[in-house]
């Protein structure tokens, strides 16, 4: 088997046709996880019952069962809960902290027969670009190990394009499958918010996070999505994708959509010479495959990156008030009160990052600051989202690069401001709530090294099917 080409297309094949077992394939990854994984940190934890897993899987499968996932080895971001088992957020202040229940999303794929290969390497409470923020060391990215691999996702991410899991989970709140599938060139999608249940995922941006697949193809992050959405009744902002209008969630069989490109924000400065000439490539690219190609403009596109870093900490302040070193996870002892207690568990069990956005939501929430900032912020999110409604009236798609540059060295970006922007492409998204993907779309060369990089499509809400088909189409599968 090679790894590094096999896709869950071609392992579904293979395993219904008794080519290979269950087991096998489970072993030819942990194989691979034994000779890489020291050095790329893309696991915290591989799980001792992975070919027990898979001789269930192998059962289910002589005995003529047949799902997309049976059999299927997948890695998974260690915020969402699987029943028995460690999620600690790459955070300290969760270190032994065991699951007692089961994610939804992990409920589904378990009912297809998945097999969980380990917990994946991650920014601590999905809070950083680059997953240099992980309380258990950086991930390193498989193309060039002098590189961060991105983030928050980045232990997923590393893990499909290192060849260490066929597929993998990860989250996005505001970039975070995307950006990083782009640093290491492979697919990251992100759902519709309330397509997938958020249910049994820790909660970093109630209003952002979504549980997104990353893997090779289009096509197997398809498979990932069919398995996990639908509505749940333990998670309320799942949604029933009926409620948007009916003609935006049908596509004519054959019909080529068309593309919006808003050049205002591809064309301003901050934005690597080679991402550009890349983008530009692939706009034309999507041109000779029979696509038609819309300048649009989106004035206030601009304010994203200003509404996500005021809603997001805002949110990560309410979110994390229940980790207070005393219902679970980490208590530091030797406070002298209740307060003190607090201040030593939470300041040596959050790490540097997480303690800024903590600080920082506090502070627009407070007393004096909330109608300055964060009231302000939702009344630019309305008007966001009232833009994207209006330009989705006129293009079916709307281009962008996925991020600003390819992937920095790792412990290049010291000033955390510099790390926000690479989120310039991928914030609206998430502040909209539509569904988007980051497709592999080229490389630059860097220090002789071909860097990957990738362009997003976004789509009108619950239209995920037009993101698989032109995907697809561009990647030729």
């Amino acid at each position: 088997m090679n790894l590094n080409t096999l896709t869950i297309k071609k392992a579904r094949i293979m395993l219904d046709s008794k080519e290979i077992t269950a087991v096998e394939l489970a072993q030819s990854f942990l194989a691979e996880i034994e000779k890489k994984n020291p050095d790329l940190n893309a696991y915290l934890e591989v799980y001792d019952d992975v070919l027990a897993q898979a001789e269930v899987a192998d059962k289910r499968i002589q005995n003529g069962e047949s799902f997309p996932l049976l059999g299927i080895p997948l890695a998974i971001k260690d915020n969402i809960l699987i029943k028995g088992r460690k999620a600690t957020a790459a955070s300290k202040i969760l270190e032994n902290y065991v699951a007692p229940y089961d994610a939804t999303a992990i409920s589904k794929l378990i009912a297809q027969g998945a097999v969980f290969l380990g917990r994946a390497n991650m920014d601590e409470f999905a809070m950083g670009g680059s997953t240099e923020n992980s309380a258990f060391g950086v991930t390193k990215n498989p193309v060039d190990t002098n590189r961060v691999a991105g983030g928050s996702s980045g232990g997923s991410v590393a893990a499909v394009a290192g060849g260490l899991a066929l597929a993998s989970l990860g989250s996005d709140t505001g970039g975070s499958v995307r950006q990083p599938a782009s640093f290491c060139g492979v697919v990251g999608f992100k759902p519709t918010y309330g397509s997938v249940s958020r249910y049994g995922l820790m909660a970093m941006g109630s209003s952002l996070d979504v549980i997104g697949p990353i893997a090779k193809t289009v096509s197997d992050v398809e498979i990932l999505f069919n398995a996990m959405k639908g509505i749940d009744p333990l998670d309320s902002t799942t949604v029933d994708e009926t409620i948007y209008p009916k003609k935006d969630r049908e596509m004519v069989d054959g019909k080529k959509l068309t593309i919006g490109v808003p050049w205002d924000l591809i064309s301003q400065d901050g934005i690597d010479e080679s991402v550009k000439e890349n983008f530009k490539a692939s706009v034309e690219k999507f041109k000779s495959l029979g696509y038609t190609v819309k300048d649009i403009s989106l004035p206030h596109i601009g304010l994203s990156l200003a509404v996500y870093y005021i809603l997001m900490p805002a949110e990560v302040s309410s979110n994390l008030a229940r980790f207070d070193g005393i219902k679970y996870g980490l208590h530091v002892d030797g406070g002298t009160n209740l307060l003190d207690d607090y201040l030593k568990s939470r300041g040596q069990g959050f790490g540097k990052e997480v303690r800024r956005r903590i600080l920082l939501g506090t502070y627009v929430l407070s007393t004096g600051y909330y109608d300055a900032y964060y009231s302000k912020a939702q009344v630019a999110r309305k008007l966001i989202q009232k833009e994207f409604e209006e330009a989705f009236q006129s293009v079916d798609l709307i281009l962008t690069p996925t991020t600003p540059a390819p992937a920095w060295k790792i412990g290049e970006k010291e000033d955390p401001l510099s790390v926000y922007l690479s989120d310039v492409f991928t914030v609206t998204a998430n502040i909209i709530g539509c569904p988007a993907i980051s497709i592999p779309s080229g490389t630059t060369e860097v220090d002789s090294i071909n860097l990957p990089l990738g362009i997003q499509l976004m789509a009108p809400h619950m239209t995920e099917k037009y993101l698989f088909s032109v995907g697809k189409d561009f990647l030729g599968e």
